[in-house]
């Protein structure tokens, strides 16, 4: 086992996927010769050379177009989009040409593509550098979208995506860069679990907090606390947001009869509300209380000096906990 940062682990997946496969090739702005703005293809450069590790002019939409036509000539391309709120001007080669192309050749044509995006807030970052846009690739249809909250789920996680015959939108909490993990370097990609499957990262008896990414950490820390006052939260690490594993969170769901679905996004036709809906379907005579949802608020991104007043916490998600246990709470309004 090593001790790896998200970032490293990020990069050491990379490596490993492209020693694995000589068609794995990488593009993006940034990500030769400086090792990309956070540094994850650090090093790569000078192990494959420019041919596999090319640097792009700033222009999106070229880019993953011309992973799209290297995709057609039997490569295996992986993009980095510099920062979430970048990929909007490749929008139109994703969910019109990426997402497409498999189901409009009738299958003759594979998309073997990965899109990896630094994702979400908490750095303190300028405007179009802290977006939460997964609900926009998670409504388009044949696409897989990912989004990983630890060092060894980020190394095996993208290692799959690149072995993988589907396009997947690969989100990597940008504020958990730096956050060291164990990561296992020598375990068979084999022995992993499936890259759609979702993870209990907590088992409780209460209550179900269900979410992904960052917001991980921040739920953990609301099960160590509630835990103090007598409360057993489970909780749920989505890991993919596409397709959803509706398994395990019905499997907890019916254990626990009350859920709370967390993310930093805006609540608005969020990936929470499609979580609730589905639970709903499946769980309905299970549930206890009403589900809610613990999100972002509906405005842009905010100004880095309030990002902290638009982030979920812990106090928000213990809030909620409060609300579906039927307790008396501080917040007021029908959701956190």
């Amino acid at each position: 086992m090593a001790e790896l940062t998200l970032g490293k682990a990020l990069g050491a997946g990379l490596r490993q996927a492209m020693r694995d496969d000589d068609k794995v090739v990488l593009l993006g702005e940034d990500i030769g010769k400086l090792g990309g703005v956070f540094r994850i293809t650090d090093g790569l450069l000078d192990e494959f050379g420019a041919t596999r590790v090319i640097d792009t002019p700033l222009a999106e939409s070229g880019i993953v177009g011309t992973a799209v036509g290297l995709a057609f000539r039997g490569y295996r391309p992986v993009v980095e989009i510099q920062f979430d709120g970048f990929v909007y001007p490749a929008f139109d080669q994703i969910v019109a040409q990426v997402a497409k192309l498999h189901y409009r050749t009738q299958g003759r044509v594979k998309m073997p593509i990965t899109i990896r995006i630094p994702w979400a807030g908490g750095i303190g970052a300028a405007e179009h550098h802290s977006e939460s846009p997964e609900a926009y690739f998670v409504h388009t249809a044949g696409l897989r979208v990912i989004a990983v909250s630890n060092p060894e789920d980020a190394y095996r996680s993208l290692r799959q995506a690149i072995a993988s015959d589907d396009p997947v939108i690969f989100f990597e909490p940008k504020r958990l860069y730096h956050h060291k993990g164990e990561v296992d370097l020598d375990a068979p990609l084999a022995d992993a679990a499936p890259m759609g499957l979702a993870r209990v990262v907590r088992e409780g008896r209460d209550a179900t907090l269900i979410t992904y990414g960052a917001m991980v950490a921040t739920a953990l820390q609301a099960a160590e606390a509630a835990q103090d006052e007598g409360t057993s939260l489970e909780v749920i690490d989505l890991r993919s947001l596409s397709p959803v594993d509706y398994d395990t969170v019905a499997a907890s769901v019916r254990k626990t009869g009350r859920v709370v679905v967390a993310h930093e996004a805006s609540r608005e036709a969020g990936v929470a509300a499609e979580v609730i809906a589905s639970i709903t379907e499946r769980c309905f005579e299970y549930l206890e209380s009403a589900p809610l949802r613990v999100t972002g608020h509906d405005v842009p991104y905010p100004p880095a000096k309030l990002e902290k007043y638009h982030l979920p916490d812990l106090d928000r998600l213990l809030d909620a906990v409060d609300r579906v246990l039927d307790r008396p709470n501080s917040l007021t309004g029908a959701e956190a």
